[in-house]
């Protein structure tokens, strides 16, 4: 199991969650395919959904809701960013061409957190962990195991990341076609163009999930109502991987890596 046991370092992704029209039917849907476990929550917190597996934490959902006169967002996966003082991270993500979606906010005791769209249109988030560090298992099936960003202007995000939330960007050793972000020399994401994108896709930030078996994997989704964008393919030192949407359209990867990702 990679439990997750010390406090994530500031910049690490460390809490992923999803939005969607219908809360009731992601949950069925991510424990068929994933095995985690969870119930809508109380309504003090909007009924927001705590997954586990293995009775431990590994991603949040909650109903998409209209926000005054805007519609509801699509669903959408998003992922928060560890940071050791979210006011501060709020004022770097201003300072530097970012826009706040949701302006840094307690969440009882558990935390402070912030929703915010990088200058290209990336939306992520924030979480400075008070009581609730985050998720407790990554790197195995069914859990993150990795967070990459799709934009237009690579270097610019890559100037915008390090400023607002201390990632450093640098080729990967294993793949130097690749640009991955860096927390104290160690990879956490990774950044690409949108060149072999379709039109039309805005910029985002992908979670990918490790599975056992892609095809399999791909296979259930759709069999439980998903679709997929691109179909399984095999990735040089990665692994097999695939990108599809649940049944509510929310985007995915997952990924069967060649070697065990260290925690």
């Amino acid at each position: 199991m990679s439990e997750v046991t010390a406090p994530y370092e500031p910049g690490t992704p460390c809490w992923i969650d999803l939005m969607v029209p219908d809360q009731q039917a992601a949950l069925d849907f991510y424990r068929d395919l994933f095995g985690w476990q969870g119930e809508i929550g109380p309504e003090e917190f909007g009924g927001y959904s705590i997954c586990t597996l293995k009775g431990k934490p590994v991603a949040g959902m909650m109903k998409s809701m209209a926000m005054g006169d805007q519609p509801p967002p699509p669903p959408t996966w998003s992922s928060y960013f560890c940071t050791a003082d979210a006011d501060a991270t709020q004022a770097a993500i201003t300072a530097n061409g970012g826009t706040l979606i949701a302006p840094a906010m307690d969440v009882s005791d558990l935390g402070r957190m912030l929703v915010a769209a990088d200058p290209q249109g990336a939306v992520f988030g924030a979480w400075q962990p008070k009581e609730f560090p985050g998720a407790a298992i990554v790197n195995e099936p069914g859990a993150l195991v990795w967070n990459q960003l799709s934009t237009p202007d690579p270097k610019g995000a890559g100037d915008f990341y390090q400023a607002a939330l201390g990632l450093e960007a640098a080729p990967m050793p294993d793949l130097p076609e690749f640009t991955g972000f860096q927390v104290k020399g160690r990879t956490i994401g990774g950044v690409q163009g949108m060149e072999n994108l379709p039109e039309g896709v805005p910029p985002h930030w992908l979670v990918n999930f490790c599975v056992d078996d892609v095809d399999s994997t791909v296979a259930a989704l759709v069999r439980a109502g998903g679709s997929v964008m691109a179909p399984p393919f095999d990735m040089d030192k990665v692994g097999r991987m695939a990108v599809v949407l649940d049944p509510q359209g929310a985007a995915f990867a997952v990924v069967a890596t060649n070697e065990p990702v260290k925690p």
